[in-house]
């Protein structure tokens, strides 16, 4: 073959290897800007077509467009810009694709596919797609012909970037979307050793909450909260005792209406709404209504007894922080960098996902209880959260603090028989003439 052919040749071999590239260029465009349009239409259905029970568009619509405004930017920018942004856009929309799958196949498994769960499941398809588009955009765009040494330098500092990221923002913001779509699915069976009545409650932003009641037979009762599942053991305790005690679901959990909040920033209108249902019994003396409210339970029944004066006592179990401003009162030094990158991100992704903005700290509340006692319980070092001692330094009077054996919300479990003397003798002493 002479030059003048090898030539021809080698180019036309160059030319189809090309013609190759930019093809599978294309495509990897393609069904990126495919997966992303499938997400956004899931967010759409979400937040707008189909909106849990009891709410509304309208509800949702501060974070459905914001949500849907950065799918259409990434959209639009992806084919604009370099391969490795765009690897990192196609690799960055993976975890939300997978998250809205992750509601799906729980709700499905638990009541069956309905409303936005068959979009959800599209959603995830998209993850597959669009992680092998990350991956594929990044080798065929990666450096081969410089100095091994500065070529594995810059991957590996790469790598580390990644995983900084992951850990200030990819993990928060998964714990914000399943905290504020996904709650326990279904109704428990009632343990609680005597008959009780079926109740529903309705909160002063309309959503319709289902729970249980047994009457009073000391005229005090007291609001158990949240939900019908881990707390029947405090509430054979106290209906032992005499008290009528209220359980129920909290919002977006088991047959209650709107969404899933398990940060409980907006759970003080569900206890209100308990608040509510107590007074209006002939059983109950309004002035003699208590709550007992167990980790996140604890943490809002505090701030409702501090908005309100109609919570009479409060014992407060493994109340915690739900906000960056109360973590970073647990940490110091150089933990509160890290705090603070990691719970600002899951602070905005829960305003973006919830609406609304952050409660205030509990530290600024807690004192406005007085003069009506609290009574905080904790397992020490072994709590989910180290907050109670300071909870206790910023209460005025009358007030108590216990820690219990065991870790979170255990004592009683571990320390039954202490448990119910401690308990039942505040509220005796408390809501009792």
């Amino acid at each position: 073959m002479n030059p003048e052919t090898a030539q021809r040749a080698g180019s036309a071999t160059e030319d189809r290897s090309t013609s190759r590239r930019e093809h599978a260029s294309d495509l990897s465009r393609t069904l990126a800007s495919a997966a992303v349009g499938v997400i956004a239409v899931h967010v759409i259905d979400d937040s707008f077509v189909q909106p849990q029970l009891g709410t509304s568009a309208g509800d949702h619509l501060f974070g459905g467009v914001i949500l849907v405004a950065t799918l259409a930017l990434a959209a639009w920018a992806y084919p604009r810009v370099r391969a490795g942004a765009r690897a990192a856009i196609a690799l960055s929309l993976v975890v939300p694709a997978v998250l809205s799958g992750a509601e799906a196949i729980y709700y499905g498994g638990k009541t069956g596919l309905a409303g936005d769960d068959f979009t959800g499941l599209l959603a995830l398809v998209a993850a597959p797609v669009l992680l092998g588009v990350g991956v594929w955009t990044l080798w065929t765009s990666r450096r081969v012909g410089d100095n091994p040494a500065r070529r594995y330098g810059r991957r590996v500092l790469k790598a580390v970037a990644v995983f900084v990221a992951a850990f200030i923002v990819v993990v928060p913001l998964s714990i914000s979307y399943i905290g504020s779509h996904v709650s326990r699915a279904e109704v428990p069976e009632a343990k609680l050793g005597v008959a009780y009545e079926d109740v529903k409650l309705e909160t002063s932003d309309g959503l319709e909450l289902e729970g249980w009641y047994v009457p009073s037979r000391n005229r005090a009762a007291v609001i158990v909260f949240p939900g019908r599942t881990g707390a029947q053991k405090q509430a054979r305790m106290l209906v032992r005792h005499g008290y009528g005690v209220l359980l129920y679901d909290r919002r977006g959990e088991g047959d209650s209406e709107g969404d899933p909040n398990s940060f409980g920033w907006d759970l003080d209108k569900d206890i209100r709404a308990g608040l509510d249902l107590l007074k209006q019994r002939a059983d109950v003396d309004p002035e003699r209504i208590g709550g007992l409210g167990l980790s996140v339970g604890g943490e809002m029944l505090l701030q409702t007894a501090a908005d309100t004066k109609e919570l009479a006592a409060i014992v407060s179990e493994g109340a915690g922080a739900r906000s960056m401003a109360e973590e970073l009162d647990d940490v110091s030094g150089f933990d509160k960098l890290g705090t603070a990158l990691t719970y600002a991100v899951r602070d905005l992704s829960n305003s973006v996902f919830q609406n609304r903005l952050p409660p205030e700290n509990l530290i600024n509340l807690i004192p406005k209880i007085a003069p009506r006692p609290i009574f905080l319980i904790h397992g020490g070092e072994n709590d989910a959260g180290h907050r109670n001692p300071d909870y206790f330094r910023a209460a005025n009077e009358p007030k108590q603090i216990w820690e219990a054996k065991g870790g979170h919300t255990d004592g009683i479990t571990e320390q039954p028989e202490e448990y119910e003397r401690r308990v039942v003798a505040f509220f005796d002493d408390a809501l009792l003439p």
